[in-house]
């Protein structure tokens, strides 16, 4: 049982090695599974090490490196932490132990005090200390003998030096010198005064509560670190068992997280360079709940809105090509007729001539207000009106003729604070232009129209209803898309191009407001246009 402090030392520092050991392995083994390089010469040195820091610099490795390494940091420190604990712990146990044990002897020492009245009945007898001692402490009738006879006052004890005092066995550990009486003024009667320096002191208290002397004891060093050393030996043992365990369940664990997080991160990173390619088809796997799968989701409803905005674009451009194509094909046959001959140069071939060029200068102005909408660009020169009275004097001078149409107005008389808008009047006209052309060139003869102008809340609303036909539920949404048609046979002659609703959808959001399309009561097309009214935040209803 009898351990060194040196023994103890090399048993600690096998069972750290040991761990350190276990570490150095699993990083090993990780930086090995990685395909060796082949060689290369001394000159690509250089680009050898930044290949294998390109390597090395992944999130596998960085989160198997963090998990791993956290985990390692937390084993040494509980493993620290539990030697440190240890060793205080066993020290303040024995001290408590001895304390314990010489508590029956304190008391015996002050109730002889106050028999004698002094120290000297065990200073001038050496036979009643150890009598005492054996009485209390229980100690064996056979310690006395040389080791255990009494220091004379003056200190000429044979273990003044103290280091025979600490050669006792466990039995007789209590009578090997350890053991110092001092007065109340510290002073030693039995034992070495040098020791008693260093001595721990229980003081001796009479009933009447003075302290009349201090009982001291000696560390118990070599008892104290065979102790530890022995337990301490064990206790590294088990514990280098159990933390070379708990490194290995942490490796794998960080192995298996590392790998896991790693192979989704590079399924997501190979779809994010196919759609950086233009491969917008790609779709990531669902897998799961968490911020992961969200994140897959995200992606997939990106590339699901790039893959449809891809489609628009490819479908914007032959739409636009076919609408340009119509007048350029007219304008083309009626040139080629004129310059064979077939046709003479009359006012109404140059009449329809202009027609054409009128239909395409138009288209172009449509898409370049389009295309400044798209920009943030369209130019509004807003000022304050009243959106009653505009549709008033729009519908007294329509710009188009309005023959069989039946309009029914519901607007207020005069300037009504409560409908008053900041919005371009030109612009608005426009709106209220396009909406009657597709009016007019969709509603059956004889064809109705209800137009009313009401404050609703914080916007001023304009309810636009025209009579049959109507459009199906499914296609509303798409009414506002640019060349959009429902019917998609319709001729560009009679159907138009395509770009009103887009161009009043534009010009109403350029104003802050909003557009709805729904059913009329009419049986036809209703919207809802909804401007912010003067003094009120832009409305986003």
């Amino acid at each position: 049982m009898a351990l060194t402090i040196g023994g103890e030392f090399a048993s600690n520092v096998d069972a750290r090695f040991t761990m350190l050991d276990v570490l150095g392995c699993s990083l090993a083994a990780v930086t090995t599974s990685l395909k060796p390089l082949p060689a290369v010469p001394a000159a690509s040195a250089p680009r050898l090490a930044a290949r294998w820091w390109r390597r090395l610099d992944s999130l596998r490795v960085k989160l198997f490196l963090g998990i791993a390494g956290v985990n390692v940091l937390v084993v040494l420190a509980a493993y620290l932490v539990h030697g440190w604990s240890f060793d205080q712990g066993l020290s303040t146990y024995l001290n408590r132990a001895d304390e314990a044990r010489m508590a029956p002897l304190v008391e015996r020492l002050a109730q002889g005090h106050a028999e004698h009245g002094s120290w000297q009945w065990l200073v001038a007898d050496h036979e009643a200390w150890h009598a005492v001692l054996r009485d209390e402490l229980g100690l064996p009738v056979g310690g006395k003998d040389r080791r255990d006879r009494a220091p004379n006052p003056a200190g000429g004890d044979a273990d003044d030096d103290g280091r025979k005092g600490e050669r006792e066995s466990h039995g007789d550990s209590w009578s090997e010198g350890r053991l110092l009486l001092l007065d109340a003024h510290r002073q030693a009667q039995i034992g070495s005064q040098a020791r008693a320096d260093q001595a721990l002191l229980l003081p001796i208290i009479t009933s009447q509560g003075h302290v009349v002397g201090y009982l001291g004891r000696t560390p118990r060093r070599e008892l104290v670190a065979s102790l530890e050393g022995a337990i301490s030996a064990q206790q590294g043992r088990q514990f280098a068992v159990i933390a070379a365990g708990m490194l290995g369940a942490v490796l794998v664990n960080a192995a298996v997280i590392s790998g896991w997080l790693g192979r989704r991160l590079v399924v997501l990173g190979a779809a994010a360079a196919a759609v950086a390619q233009g491969d917008y088809a790609v779709r990531l796997p669902h897998q799961g709940h968490d911020e992961l799968a969200r994140l897959a989701d995200d992606f997939n409803r990106m590339a699901s809105s790039l893959q449809a905005a891809q489609r628009a674009r490819q479908r914007w451009i032959a739409d636009i090509a076919h609408e340009l194509r119509t007048p350029l094909a007219g304008l083309q046959a009626e040139i080629e007729a004129l310059q064979d001959g077939v046709r003479q140069p009359t006012p109404e071939r140059f009449e329809s001539l202009a027609q054409q060029v009128h239909r395409l200068t138009r288209l172009v102005d449509d898409l370049r207000l389009l295309s400044l909408s798209d920009l943030g660009a369209l130019e509004l020169r807003a000022e304050v009106l009243d959106l009653g009275e505009l549709v008033r004097n729009f519908f007294d001078h329509p710009p188009v003729p309005c023959v069989g149409l039946q309009v029914q107005l519901d607007l207020a008389d005069g300037r009504q604070p409560g409908l008053l808008v900041r919005a371009d009047a030109v612009r608005l006209q426009q709106v209220l232009g396009n909406l009657l052309q597709n009016t007019l060139r969709y509603c059956d003869s004889p064809a109705r129209l209800a137009v009313r102008v009401a404050r609703q809340g914080r916007a001023v609303h304009l309810c636009w209803e025209d009579s049959a036909p109507g459009v199906s539920a499914a296609d509303l949404p798409r009414l506002t898309e640019r060349l959009f048609r429902v019917d998609d046979s319709r001729s560009r002659a009679s159907g138009g191009s395509g770009l009103g609703l887009a161009i009043v959808r534009a010009m109403v959001e350029g104003h802050g407001g909003t557009l709805t399309p729904s059913a009329s009561p009419l049986g036809g097309l209703a919207w809802d246009i909804a401007l912010p009214g003067v003094g009120e935040e832009p409305f986003h209803g």
